[in-house]
């Protein structure tokens, strides 16, 4: 296999013209065959295998700088950069990442994981070179779907009045997860029509270099080109917004052509200025399973599909993924409801908007990758009678934490934030855990937090949230619960938590999914013949129980806090501020996420990592007991 032979880039420069062909073959097929066992971003690294390969043709890696907008698409540049030997455990616990990590490989330069930072991070290192004296080439690829980000605006603005030469490659495939909407990908449909004129430009202004006067009549041919795509169509829809941008505008080009891609790429090098070029490639190319239904393989799951045909394997069973049942309620809640409308950037699959979307076209909006306009847009909304809920990832909404303070909670507005993957997401790692949100939420006015114990309880919260007429914010977590506890859903009373077990001298007060552990443990201690501790589902971190939470001092020693959250400004930490803010006769012990970052692996054991586990409690629970005896 020519794959055997590289394990740099190096090696892919010394690939004849044949060898190259057999090395993106053979690069599709270990694409195919890893993430049909362990899951991963297929179709977005199928697109970009001869792009990849160009790619490390050309640059001299790692001393010039490649930057991976997301890094779902990173897979093939691992693969040519010496971790080819350990692709088959990517995204398993203890393998490599399935995004671009610094600490990784050095030719990892830019850690990712969210889009349309690329351009900032290229632009700060050209900037580098050029205060070092240096001369690598910097280049920065970006798909279109993160061209719906601001983020990636603002970079290409200040890179316009920077001039600082280095690439951004478009790798414009339509699509981001799922299709793009927008102006933006409106624009670029039209560049697709436009040829490539690369080679007359060049050709002719080569020419003038040798002429007297040639560099006046280079600069009269750029402005008579701009000029000309200005005649051809309007403005807003030719590359005219790139020039204007300061960038010098080349493409769109076949990013399936691997001639014309080096070509492309060795002709970039050569301009003084910011480059970007314009790159279609077909997302899941090779894989028609995948190039039929990229959205589906855009991100799979493990052991989904068969390598072999792409055919889908029989699904288990279990209980319906909070997702799914966000998108039933929402539909209940639109029917009952006309102010109700559904908000997502660009994610309406992952959050469970899409059924929402067939119901209610109209009162759907997917805003692309902006989850700060998302957000603001909803306050706007919400100014006028509307009653917006904002479905976006934890993670994700970190994005938008000024539009939270300044454009929600500041005046007071009526957005709801559904914070789908909060907690443990597995073999995402470290850029997706959504274990911040709590604490970035918390201290905020005016605001209600609060968590459902399993899929049941999410409808009456968020039918809660919504007679509120305040900011109000809900997490869950990736997938479902155990489905093993299934108490009836007691009525919501705003601030009010809801004791499910009752026992003496430990309380366990849990938050969100964190109540099945406890239950867990409970029954083990139970049926053990030991004293049991008090369950409770705290349902709310902001506000508090106050009325349980000062009567507990009467029956218990401690307050155990479990929480699937950073304990670092956590619901265990609102807990012990109240404790100590009140005086309260009452040992505290916190279990949750302790300050590090945590890494892939299945979202079993990272919970069991940090002792969120029925046996854990149950044995921590347990050694307490022994160490202080009861009161009498």
């Amino acid at each position: 296999m020519v794959l055997d032979r590289i394990d740099s880039p190096r090696d892919v420069k010394a690939l004849s013209r044949a060898e190259i062909e057999t090395a993106a073959s053979e690069i599709r097929a270990l694409l195919v065959e890893t993430c049909a066992v362990n899951g991963g971003h297929l179709a977005p690294n199928l697109g970009v295998v001869e792009l990849t390969l160009a790619l490390h043709r050309v640059l001299d890696l790692p001393h010039d700088k490649l930057v991976w907008d997301v890094s779902h698409q990173a897979y093939v540049h691992k693969i040519l950069t010496g971790r080819r030997a350990r692709f088959g455990s990517i995204r398993q616990g203890g393998g490599i990442s399935g995004f671009a990590m610094r600490s990784e490989s050095e030719y990892d330069q830019f850690g990712a994981g969210h889009a349309s930072t690329s351009v900032s991070a290229a632009l700060g290192m050209a900037l580098a070179r050029d205060l070092a004296g240096g001369d690598e080439t910097v280049v920065a690829v970006i798909g279109d779907g993160a061209l719906t980000g601001g983020l990636a605006y603002e970079a290409l603005n200040n890179a316009g009045n920077l001039k600082s030469n280095f690439i951004v490659i478009l790798n414009d495939n339509e699509m981001s997860i799922a299709p793009n909407v927008g102006s933006i990908a409106s624009y670029l449909s039209v560049l697709r029509s436009k040829p490539f004129a690369k080679l007359a430009r060049r050709t002719g202004k080569a020419v003038l270099d040798h002429i007297p006067l040639g560099g006046a009549a280079k600069k009269a041919i750029e402005s008579a080109e701009i000029g000309a795509m200005r005649f051809i169509a309007p403005a807003e829809k030719t590359a005219v917004i790139f020039e204007e941008l300061g960038f010098r505008y080349m493409g769109p080009i076949d990013g399936h052509n691997y001639d014309v891609l080096v070509d492309a790429l060795v002709t970039a090098k050569e301009f003084d200025k910011p480059v970007l070029l314009h790159v279609r490639t077909i997302k899941g190319k090779g894989f028609e399973p995948a190039e039929r239904d990229a959205r589906t393989f855009h991100g799979i799951g493990a052991n989904v599909y068969e390598p072999r045909d792409g055919s889908k394997k029989a699904a288990g069973g279990g209980a319906p993924k909070f997702q799914d049942v966000f998108g039933d309620v929402m539909i209940a809640l639109a029917e009952a409801d006309p102010r109700v409308v559904g908000i997502t950037a660009a994610m309406p699959d992952g959050t469970g908007l899409s059924k929402f979307a067939k119901r209610f076209p109209d009162r759907y909006f997917d805003v692309g990758i902006a989850e700060a306009h998302a957000v603001c847009f909803a306050a706007g909304m919400a100014t006028s009678g509307l009653r917006p809920i904002c479905a976006i990832y934890s993670t994700f909404l970190q994005r938008a934490y000024d539009q939270i303070v300044h454009d929600v909670v500041v005046q007071n507005l009526p957005v709801i934030f559904c914070m789908d993957r909060a907690g443990f997401v597995g073999d995402d790692g470290p850029t997706h855990m959504g274990l911040y949100d709590i604490a970035y939420l918390r201290t905020l006015p005016n605001i209600t937090i609060m968590a459902p114990r399993n899929e049941d309880e999410l409808q009456p919260m968020l039918e809660h949230a919504l007679a509120l007429g305040a900011p109000a914010a809900i997490r869950y977590p990736r997938g479902s619960t155990s489905g093993a506890h299934r108490d009836p859903i007691a009525p919501i009373q705003h601030g009010r938590a809801e004791v499910l077990r009752r026992g003496s001298e430990t309380a366990i007060l849990a938050y969100g999914n964190t109540v099945d552990v406890a239950l867990d443990a409970y029954d083990r201690i139970a049926a053990a013949g030991l004293a049991v501790p008090t369950v409770v589902n705290a349902r709310f971190v902001k506000p508090l129980d106050d009325v349980l939470m000062l009567a507990l001092p009467e029956t218990h020693r401690r307050v155990i806090t479990l929480e699937e959250h950073s304990l670092a400004g956590g619901f265990g930490s609102a807990v012990a501020e109240f404790i100590a803010d009140h005086g309260l006769d009452l040992a505290i012990e916190r279990i949750g996420v302790p300050n590090v970052l945590v890494q892939h692996d299945s979202q079993a054991k990272q919970r069991a990592m940090v002792g969120l586990t029925a046996d854990a409690l149950a044995r921590r629970i347990h050694a307490r007991a022994v160490e202080e005896p009861q009161r009498v």
